[in-house]
């Protein structure tokens, strides 16, 4: 791309941010406060309470009475329930209860390694499967489906002791950054009811942001774990590929896709974050991580990039995430006395391009169009949007808009191939750099939660999350407060592969240091 039409697309994208930020401020700029948080349970970590559970200090009774009573209070609010299990989950509250009360002390001691979430409350996106709950993704045609069965997800932290209370919200086929659709509705921000709360686990990141359920399973194939944690002020990881299985999904990733997607943890607390993933991970995926080898945080090199170099496609990354950014940098160069390092990826400018060209590499994978009419043939692009001018499509329009593109684009394979061979010349490089001793900090998304909508405008900032699916490596996104418009703010820690590890642990420390989640209401 010439350099003149570089610099006149950044003043474009300037320019609409600038003049749309004003216009959705005034269409979205109302906050419906939430309740204040009832209970101390609903601000202790999942670990915290499984700890009191198991000496007795008090009940998973308690514990998921205080997350069913605080999501009756917020999901009329927020909307990110698409159903629940309540009276099943206080049953089996009462069952863990009993349970306990029956142990020896040596019995109960050993439950924190063959339970470690024994009588705790969580929660999982709609699009994988929890049996006898409602399993849409969004998808209208699918708005009385109820799973069969557990994905292997929700069967594994049901056998860690957890129990499931309901399933949240998602944006149509999970393939967007605002998680609305035609069946449950849109979720809205709970430290801003007027902005969204991001998608496409962005149910999940309100539950949790919003102090209900204290952990929570979500995926993420281009950042739909990491946007809606940053937004929601939560903490969330995006595994490296294939040590948590994604099978369950509504729509299951075949081939490359089931590379680039993965299944992970969303939670309140840090701390919560690696018993969380040694559950989803299973024994085998444990010990090839070596989840419980110490880390060293002195001994890492913390690269860093503020943004992606200036693609006229993403929005400037906000001066404030910069801050936050800079701070938490300085932070852990006071505490530990780390190298900080800039880096310069200039691959990372082409991020939009590179997840696009590899998500369509996949030429097994059903089309979009065959997914959105739940695989008999392919939905009528025209009729469609005539059918969404007049408010009458059964569809979304990012929906609509990512199967128009898919469907009618023009195949360049020589393009493609060059886009591959960068993406594999990138995914080296970093490799290289960070290895098993550094972590490269880059920003979560360009801004902190947008205006209901406004991403419609922004479609492509996704690529700051996207780039790393494709490249296959670990993520933490971490919460740093809130900014100046009373959202939260944040990063993201990126490991090498496999370095899972070294992103999690960098979590515990972060909150230790900032502060961690922040809830978005007070604490009576």
């Amino acid at each position: 791309m010439k350099s003149t039409t570089v610099v006149l697309l950044r003043i474009l994208r300037l320019v609409v941010d600038f003049v749309t930020e004003i216009l959705f401020s005034f269409l979205y700029g109302s906050h419906n406060p939430l309740p204040p948080l009832s209970s101390p349970l609903l601000t202790q970590s999942a670990s915290s309470l499984a700890a009191m559970i198991r000496t007795g200090q008090v009940s998973s009774y308690s514990c998921v009475s205080s997350v069913i009573q605080r999501i009756k209070e917020i999901d009329p609010v927020l909307t990110c329930v698409v159903d629940h299990r309540f009276q099943e989950a206080l049953r089996e509250a009462e069952e863990v209860d009993k349970y306990i009360s029956l142990l020896n002390a040596a019995e109960i001691s050993k439950l924190k390694s063959s339970k470690p979430f024994l009588g705790v409350p969580f929660s999982c996106k709609d699009s994988l499967a929890a049996q006898g709950l409602k399993h849409t993704a969004g998808l209208y045609l699918r708005r009385i489906c109820k799973a069969d069965d557990d994905a292997p997800v929700i069967a594994r932290m049901k056998a860690a002791g957890g129990i499931l209370v309901c399933v949240s919200n998602t944006s149509e086929l999970c393939m967007w950054m605002e998680s609305s659709n035609l069946v449950t509705g849109r979720t809205c921000n709970p430290y801003h009811t007027g902005r969204t709360a991001g998608g496409s686990s962005g149910g999940e990141g309100a539950l949790i942001g919003g102090g209900a359920t204290p952990i929570g399973i979500g995926s993420d194939i281009g950042g739909s774990i990491r946007i809606p944690c940053l937004f929601n002020g939560i903490f969330g990881h995006k595994p490296t590929p294939g040590v948590v299985p994604n099978d369950g999904d509504v729509c299951p990733a075949v081939g490359k896709l089931n590379y680039f997607q993965v299944t992970g943890p969303m939670c309140r607390d840090a701390r919560d974050l690696m018993p969380m993933f040694k559950v989803l991970c299973g024994d085998k995926a444990l010990r090839s991580l070596a989840l419980d080898s110490d880390v060293q945080i002195r001994d890492l090199t913390f690269y860093y990039m503020e943004d992606d170099g200036g693609s006229p496609f993403t929005s400037p990354v906000q001066s404030e995430l910069k801050i936050a950014q800079k701070n938490f940098l300085a932070g852990f160069k006071r505490e530990f006395n780390v190298k900080v390092e800039k880096v310069c990826l200039s691959e990372f400018y082409y991020s939009t391009d590179l997840w696009f060209k590899n998500i369509n590499s996949e030429k097994t994978a059903p089309s979009l169009s065959s997914c959105l009419n739940g695989m008999r043939g392919e939905i009528n692009h025209l009729l469609e949007l005539a059918l969404y001018a007049f408010n009458l499509s059964n569809h979304t329009l990012p929906a609509l808009a990512f199967a128009l593109m898919e469907k009618y684009r023009k195949p360049d394979l020589k393009a493609e191939e060059e886009s591959l061979q960068l993406t594999e010349h990138l995914k080296d490089k970093v490799n290289r750099l960070l290895k098993d001793n550094a972590i490269l900090v880059y920003p979560t998304h360009p801004t902190p939660a947008p205006y209901h909508n406004h991403l419609l405008l922004k479609p492509f900032n996704f690529a700051y999350t996207g780039i790393f699916n494709v490249l296959g490596l670990p993520v933490t996104q971490i919460p740093l407060g809130l900014g100046s418009l009373g959202v939260p703010l944040g990063v993201q820690v990126v490991g090498g592969h496999g370095m899972d590890r070294l992103t999690l642990a960098i979590a515990v420390e972060a909150q230790r240091m900032h502060g961690g989640w922040i809830p978005p209401t007070n604490i009576l």
